[in-house]
């Protein structure tokens, strides 16, 4: 039994800092043992507080690449100042809050899925334009909505996906994120702008297999000539996991095996109200009682929580709400800086 998939989780998925210190453009470099020409780029701005801007190689026009904000249900967004190239192994953005203002520090999410090619895809009765990492288990698809009840849509993963998120682009949409918890019950939404608890729909995205999804009639998923992107992620044993856990509300609180040291993890409840924590490797690389994390659902800076990465998961030592009340009910995924133990059955170092 291989112990990972991906010996080299840096080929697909990378975590980075980077400051704004000038008036002029930045330029960022990834560092991982592999070159990573990223497709989905992932930017938080740490000391001040500025939306989480999501951009991707599908969606660009001109040289202008569109972005969406994690805390909003606003439309994509585009200008001249933020995200302007992207490279083999980084990306170039202007002084725009989201990306490379002056005075400003950042951290930086990058997943490839195929380099910016993408393919038309068929297999549903809505033509897709898809790009895919079938190895990594990675999809972004865009599409334009019919309308039409039970509408299927191409993801090209060639394998069920787990999650499945899809936002409207073109006007205001809530983000739709699939609770993975209910057997792949895809009617069990949350809301990553939000903090509501789970809520039950077939108007929203209703099912998927190995090919495509199917969509209901809610606009947030299917307004007639709407268009949209849907982000969608297979486990990938190694390299990905997303679970779930029961709270206790100790300090000696819940550890969640992910099988690899995590470089990006995100938490949320579902069974109450509660906010979308999100953690990373990158900021801050050692457990010393605390780690620094964001709300997905609110452009606030940085702040810190009792949270440990270790070589095979996640521990947490909190007691808020957010990760760790007693009874409560939480997904969580993860995206790893390397595997517990590698293809060959070695083990891996720490960092």
């Amino acid at each position: 039994m291989a112990f990972t998939t991906i010996d080299d989780p840096s080929e697909y998925f990378q975590a980075i800092t980077w400051s704004a210190e000038s008036s002029g453009d930045v330029t960022v470099t990834f560092g991982g043992n592999s070159d990573l020409q990223l497709d989905w780029l992932w930017s938080k701005c740490r000391n001040i507080g500025h939306s989480h801007a999501l951009a991707n190689s599908s969606v660009v026009s001109s040289g202008n690449y569109y972005y969406l904000l994690s805390d909003t249900n606003g439309a994509e967004d585009t200008g001249t100042d933020d995200l302007k190239t992207i490279t083999s192994d980084g990306f170039t953005a202007g002084q725009d809050a989201h990306f490379g203002l002056s005075g400003r520090t950042y951290v930086g999410y990058g997943w490839k899925a195929n380099g910016g090619s993408t393919s038309s895809n068929t297999d549903g009765s809505i033509t897709s334009t898809v790009q895919a990492s079938t190895a990594s288990g990675f999809s972004i698809v865009t599409w334009t909505e019919n309308g039409s009840d039970n509408a299927t849509v191409g993801h090209g993963l060639g394998e069920k996906p787990k999650i499945i998120i899809p936002k409207r682009r073109d006007n205001t949409g809530h983000w739709l994120i699939n609770n993975w918890v209910s057997e792949q019950d895809y009617a069990q939404k949350l809301k990553w702008n939000d903090t509501e608890a789970q809520t039950s729909s077939d108007s929203f995205v209703k099912d998927a297999n190995s090919t495509t999804f199917t969509l209901g009639t809610d606009v947030d998923v299917n307004a007639n000539t709407g268009t949209y992107v849907a982000y969608c992620f297979a486990e990938k044993q190694g390299f990905s996991k997303f679970g779930q856990y029961t709270g206790n509300g100790s300090t000696n609180g819940p550890f969640l095996y992910t099988g690899f040291t995590p470089n990006f993890f995100f938490v949320k409840r579902w069974d109450g109200t509660a906010s979308w924590h999100l953690y990373d490797g990158e900021r801050e690389k050692f457990n010393d009682g605390s780690r620094l994390a964001f709300k997905i659902n609110t452009d606030e800076a940085e702040f810190s929580k009792n949270v440990d990465f270790l070589s095979n998961g996640v521990k947490f030592r909190d007691t808020t709400s957010d990760a760790n009340t007693a009874g409560g009910a939480y997904i969580w995924a993860a995206f790893a800086r390397h595997p517990f133990v590698s293809s060959k059955g070695v083990p891996i170092t720490a960092l």
